[in-house]
Formats: structure tokens, sequence, C-alpha cells
């Protein structure tokens, strides 16, 4: 059967696609979210992930940056990946949606410019959205993507994302322990780091942003994976 032949034996209820995007970065070394308050209904005045429908003639990977430039302003310089997709059929009041997720992790970035269809955009602190209740099931797609950066810094160079270009043992330490919410021993932690062959690549420079003695600058290097992993 052509597809022209079964479109017309076949009716399909309308039903639209969306993204959401998880956006973390680390401010203030707090590891922070960027959230939006919704400006119109369906809950209209609560807080949510930022998103929108994907165009009809959009591709799925070019709506989600179109959605993060809006809402961040930033466009590239970031790490993106497709999180999860969502597809209960209560999930949107207006009508059947399915949204595909994504996961954008970034350096320390500027304030936000709510969207269009939002009242307010802020970055939030982690620790303190278990205090607000999220549109949609939003509060889900946050778990998954937060748990996604966690479990994915244990055993790849991840983090980096969440540096400058160039940055120090220190600075790498301190994305981690925001990100997992606890401290690490800063000794064990340069041994480990430095020590992985291809896991971090010298510059040649040296920089006091730590404090103390000039340190070694550092970019991330070429290996994908870390074995062993780095453990939570």
């Amino acid at each position: 059967m052509t597809i022209s032949t079964y479109a017309q034996n076949v009716s399909h209820p309308p039903f639209a696609v969306t993204v959401d995007l998880v956006v973390l970065t680390i401010r203030e070394s707090e590891l922070c979210v960027l959230l939006v308050q919704r400006g119109e209904e369906p809950f209209s005045g609560q807080w949510a992930l930022p998103g929108g429908f994907v165009l009809v003639d959009e591709d799925i990977e070019a709506a989600a940056y179109r959605e993060l430039a809006e809402e961040t302003g930033v466009s590239e310089g970031l790490h993106l990946e497709q999180l999860a997709s969502y597809g209960a059929p209560d999930r949107d009041p207006r009508m059947r949606t399915v949204s595909v997720a994504w996961l954008a992790l970034a350096p320390e970035l500027a304030e936000p410019v709510a969207g269009t269809d939002a009242a307010h955009a802020e970055w939030v602190p982690v620790a303190e959205t278990g205090l607000l209740t999220l549109a949609f099931d939003h509060e889900r797609i946050l778990a998954d993507g937060l748990e996604r950066a966690r479990a994915k810094i244990e055993y790849s160079p991840l983090a980096a994302a969440f540096c400058p270009t160039e940055f120090t043992v220190g600075q790498l330490r301190k994305v981690y322990e925001a990100v997992w919410g606890h401290s690490l021993d800063p000794r064990n932690f340069h041994r480990k780091v430095t020590r992985t062959e291809g896991f971090l690549s010298e510059t040649g420079g040296t920089s006091t942003i730590d404090g103390g003695r000039p340190a070694k600058l550092y970019r991330a290097g070429t290996r994908a994976m870390l074995n062993p992993p780095i453990r939570r």
C-alpha cells in the first residue's frame, strides 16, 4: 500500500510535536536550571521548562536550537543532546502532544530573556526546584535531565561543557561538586583527572583564578570515556 493510499483510508487524530529544554549552567558555584513562568493558559503563572511547538517545516533539532536562542540568546558554543521523548495522552490539556526533550549544558550564561509565551524567565538553583510545582510533566523531564548530567560526568568529559574553553583542575572540580551536590577531595580529584590519558590537554598557560599559586590551564581532551569512572 502506498503512502497516499494509506492516507486516504486511515483517519489520524491531530497531535502536535513539541520540544522541551533542560538547560543547566553553573552560577556562583550553584547548579542552576532555566525556568520560565508561563504567561498563557494552560498553567498560566506556573513555572515550566522552556520549549515550544515544532514548526510544520522545521527539523526537531532545529526547533530545540531555536527555542534555546529565544530564551537564552545562545545558539552555539554549548552542549546539546537529545534526552528522551514524552507522550502520555494527558500530558497537555490542549491536545495530544509528544515532546522531544533536550539537555543543554553551558558555562555561566547571562540573564535569560522570556520568550513570546512566557511572562518571566530566570535561572533557578536546582536545590530550590523541589519547592516549585512545574507545569505539564516537566518535573519528570527535569529529574531525568539532572540524572543524565550527574551520571554522564562519571564516565565522560561532559563536565567540561560547564567550563570556559580553558580551565583549571580546580574549576573542573567545582563543576563536579555543583552537579553532584557534595565536596570532593582536591588531591584525589587532581590525580584522577590529570593521570587519565586523553581526559585533559595542557594548554601551556596558567591562571590564578583559584587563588594562591598559578595553576595550569587545560582544555577538554579527546578521550570519550573514562575507565575507571569518577564515582559520585
